[in-house]
């Protein structure tokens, strides 16, 4: 199933590392109650991925939270080693933005936004999608149609449709 405006996003589980630990996260308990973005990108270090669309996000997070977001979460099929390092790297956790790993693809598969491309190396990852959602129901979702494109799912254009 594709997520759609007006659906659910369904319940799982993602992952944490801080301080040494890896910590689940239940994507439900962050979104309950709560205005929440999500966005999803195909991968940690990748070049489109860490110069245009996650710094998207931090570069927009105050005017979300003017909007009342009360959090903005980056969804990526990397280990939670790998997102620690790159939060480290690129400073997203100090600029408000929350990297989650979605090691097994469980959540990104159950909203429709798995794909591959082996010839990069690139096996179940995240389409690129940016999504608003009020108590778990998605308000405003924006998801590219054309692979390697970052023009739809970028913070700016999310923080318009609100």
């Amino acid at each position: 199933m594709t997520i759609s405006v007006g659906s659910k996003l369904p319940e799982a589980t993602l992952l944490k590392r801080e301080d040494g630990n890896v910590s689940p996260v239940s994507i439900q308990d962050r979104l309950k109650g709560r205005r929440v973005v999500v966005f999803g990108l195909p991968g940690a270090f990748t070049d489109t991925c860490s110069t245009i669309h996650l710094p998207s996000f931090m570069r927009t997070r105050q005017k979300f939270a003017a909007k009342g977001v009360d959090e903005i979460i980056c969804v990526s099929v990397n280990d939670p080693w790998v997102m620690e390092a790159w939060d480290a790297a690129t400073g997203a956790g100090k600029a408000g933005v929350t990297l989650l790993a979605d090691s097994e693809a469980a959540f990104t598969k159950a909203i429709g936004m798995n794909f591959s491309a082996g010839v990069v190396g690139l096996i179940d990852r995240s389409k690129r999608y940016a999504i608003y959602a009020e108590d778990g129901v998605v308000k405003v979702l924006n998801t590219e149609e054309k692979p390697g494109a970052c023009e739809l799912s970028v913070g700016e254009e999310l923080l318009e449709k609100i």
